[in-house]
């Protein structure tokens, strides 16, 4: 297997925080969207790189197996667990200051506290002592341990209200129908993983994970930031100077608020529990912030002009 620079994929250092690969992902997640690239075909290409480099550097277990494994993370548990096994049969202290030795029952493989692999006496690198325990190449170690199956990753589109409710959805994967619920309040770009939904294992190893990743559309009505909600609601100018009543759309139906005498252009009313609900954590939701925008009048006659003038004179 080929290392892949998944750092490099996203375009992050290495000792990037977690919200830096978090914005990294979402911010390449939607430019190479095989949606939005129709007529790209190598986008499709690019979209899935993104999604496996996130996959592993979005999980600080993966990520930790990754920078200490490079292209062999996936296999980790088994060289601990190797490694470990060795150690309680009394393993081969002493070599090269504190190397290890590994048996794959047919012969030993050796690995040194430096990472330099060993096989039969000869020296090979660190890929080639894993290739010779799991079995990727031909030689006395194939076919002898189960491997993992393939991870799979899957895109979900939803909209901003069916994101909202709690509901169930099937999914066609490689084949498969699989039904899956889904909590209301998931955020865009959030992934969630489905274990043993991927591919089968071989020799009998585990099967994959699924990963899905949800895009959740932009709503004509509301803006969402976090667990808030945002909308712009028109406000005559009568009603903005004089004062008076103003029905208001919320995810729940329509409420109906008391408009203050003098309110001016801009002013922001937050509606507590109006907003959009908490992600698992049933009963609570975010705030809904209402903005008013005051509507000049248009096409006034005469007298209302005059009105005006008269108002403006006053002053």
């Amino acid at each position: 297997m080929a290392y892949i620079d998944y750092y490099k994929i996203l375009g992050v250092d290495k000792r990037a925080s977690q919200d830096d690969i978090k914005k990294a992902f979402r911010k390449l997640a939607r430019k190479y969207h095989p949606d939005l690239n129709p007529n790209d075909p190598s986008a499709k290409d690019k979209f899935q790189e993104i999604n496996e480099a996130n996959e592993v550097l979005s999980d600080p277990e993966k990520r930790k197996k990754y920078d200490e494994y490079g292209e062999h993370w996936k296999h980790a548990d088994e060289f601990e667990a190797q490694k470990r096994a060795q150690q309680q049969a009394g393993g081969f202290g002493g070599f090269g200051g504190g190397g290890q030795g590994f048996s794959d029952g047919n012969g030993t493989y050796w690995y040194s506290s430096d990472g330099e692999g060993f096989s039969g006496g000869n020296a090979g690198g660190f890929s080639d002592f894993f290739e010779s325990m799991f079995g990727h190449r031909g030689g006395r170690g194939q076919g002898s341990a189960g491997f993992r199956g393939q991870d799979f990753n899957a895109e979900l589109r939803l909209s901003l209200r069916d994101a909202a409710q709690t509901h169930k959805q099937i999914l066609t994967v490689n084949g498969k129908q699989v039904r899956i619920t889904i909590p209301a309040g998931v955020a865009d770009g959030q992934v969630i993983k489905l274990k043993g939904y991927g591919a089968e294992g071989i020799n009998g190893g585990p099967a994959g994970d699924l990963y899905i990743t949800f895009v959740i559309a932009e709503d004509p009505v509301f803006k969402r930031l976090g667990d808030d909600l945002y909308v712009d609601v028109e406000v005559e100018l009568y009603t903005a100077v004089l004062g008076g009543e103003k029905l208001v759309d919320t995810l729940d139906g329509k409420v109906k608020l008391k408009i203050k005498p003098e309110t001016q252009n801009g002013t922001k009313v937050r509606l507590k529990g109006k907003g959009f609900p908490v992600y698992k954590k049933e009963g609570q939701f975010g705030d809904l912030i209402v903005t008013y925008s005051v509507k000049i009048p248009t096409n006034l006659t005469d007298r209302q002009k005059e009105l005006f003038r008269e108002l403006q004179s006053m002053n």
